[in-house]
């Protein structure tokens, strides 16, 4: 059961249509939002770039290879998926090069179809995490009866009335669903316990030869495990190679890339909001200030406190809640974070102790960039459309919409198909049907 399965859903009161995505990469499309054009001259060159079956991190590396710098000198806004067709800004930072270097070296990046340049112009500045408007998703569904569009669109209206639950999405935990874990023994400085957690203990669920890693591992074999390992579990199989060489549990978790360290603490972070998100749905106060919130506006992302007489009038039919500008927010607990009073803070901290968590283990992060911050509980999908079609693969039902910066568009899909999503994308890890798992 992933950890996203029992969340409450806003639209049980509608079936829905089951389903599977991801079954290939032009099934799931993304489409990077820039906050702003590149002003056509600076020491940065801007690339839109469009990749399939590589994640950022991977794009990165090979264009910081290909133009011949350091990947800090690559900036990016956000994160897409690995296993889908997607198009995103990167910015590389090329100060004193001529036109032909600068050719010469697009050139290099151009490795269709995993990876290719649609446009490139210069900007003065690194582009910056968070620094695009938003995403837009062109999504087909599998496995599905096209006449059941009619179920989903009857479930996207209701969403576009209310907002949707605004939940961090189950590939922020992976598919071990253990992230969670990782990043707060991370934070704790369990490093033992972190290696443990990520490499070993097999699950029924994963292949024989992963299963193959995860108990080398747990034997203490490293050189089995790293064999064993697939390559596309590259921090997986960077921990092993650590450990491999003789250095601690506490050098083996240096030798991770600093942003995947960044995504186990988010994924700690997460968890806790998506608790308070769920408990907000099932008491039917997802859309409704309470006293001792702190409101989100959408406009911006400030937020402001609530008392009753604030409650009462943006709960009112002319209110802001209703006119979706101005919604509950949850936490991303961090030492940066903003906190709310009463009831709605001993809720959020209560989510945040379950975890094994507590302020002090985030004030005491150090080196590790916590952060915090407030995130909306729920996500208003702009531009939304739908429409159901066949092709060479059979039958599919197609939506497309625009959501907000971090937001998940799988968790728009949980509500439509009620079946957690099932992720096609996966299925290289799991069992042989045909194979007796040992």
């Amino acid at each position: 059961m992933s950890l996203t399965e029992n969340l409450a859903l806003l639209t049980d009161d509608h079936p829905g249509i089951g389903g599977v995505i991801k079954e290939r990469p032009e099934d799931f499309i993304v489409e990077e939002q820039p906050l702003y054009e590149p002003a056509g001259e600076g020491e940065h060159l801007y690339l839109y770039i469009e990749k399939r079956k590589l994640t950022t991190a991977d794009a990165v590396r090979r264009i910081a290879k290909a133009f011949r710098v350091g990947r800090r000198d690559v900036g990016y806004a956000g994160l897409k998926d690995k296993h889908a067709l997607t198009r995103q800004l990167v910015s590389v930072y090329l100060p004193g090069r001529t036109a032909e270097q600068e050719n010469e070296y697009l050139e290099r990046v151009d490795m269709p179809p995993r990876l290719r340049v649609v446009w490139h112009d210069r900007h003065a500045n690194k582009l910056r995490r968070g620094h695009h408007a938003g995403n837009r998703f062109i999504i087909r569904v599998r496995r599905v009866k096209p006449t059941d569009v009619i179920h989903a669109n009857a479930i996207l209206q209701q969403l576009e009335q209310r907002g949707a639950p605004n939940y961090l999405g189950q590939q922020r935990f992976g598919y071990r669903d253990n992230a969670h874990l990782i990043g707060a023994a991370l934070l704790q400085q369990r490093y033992q316990d972190l290696l443990d957690t990520l490499l070993g203990k097999p699950l029924p669920i994963e292949n024989e030869n992963l299963q193959a890693a995860r108990r080398a591992y747990d034997q203490g074999d490293y050189d089995t495990a790293l064999e064993h390992c697939p390559r596309s579990l590259r921090h997986d199989r960077q921990a092993l190679e650590a450990l491999r060489q003789g250095k601690t549990a506490e050098q083996t978790v240096q030798t991770i890339d600093m942003t995947q360290r960044q995504l186990y603490i988010s994924a700690l972070q997460g968890a806790a909001f998506n608790a308070v998100l769920d408990s907000r749905i099932r008491e039917n106060r997802f859309d409704r200030l309470v006293p001792g919130d702190l409101a989100w506006k959408h406009d911006n992302g400030s937020v402001f406190a609530v008392d009753k007489q604030t409650a009462d009038t943006e709960n009112a039919p002319g209110g802001r809640i209703h006119s979706h500008l101005v919604s509950p927010s949850g936490p991303m607990w961090g030492p940066r974070m903003i906190k709310p009073e009463g009831d709605i803070l001993n809720r959020e901290l209560l989510a945040l102790e379950q975890l094994g968590v507590g302020e002090r283990d985030l004030e005491a992060a150090g080196k590790h960039d916590v952060g915090g911050g407030r995130r909306a509980l729920r996500v208003f999908a702009q531009e939304l459309q739908i429409e159901s079609g066949a092709d060479e693969h059979g039958p599919y039902i197609e939506t497309s919409f625009t959501l907000p910066r971090g937001a998940f568009a799988t968790m728009i899909l949980r509500e439509v198909m009620k079946n957690d999503v099932p992720d096609a994308s996966l299925e290289r890890l799991r069992p042989d049907p045909d194979k007796p798992q040992g």
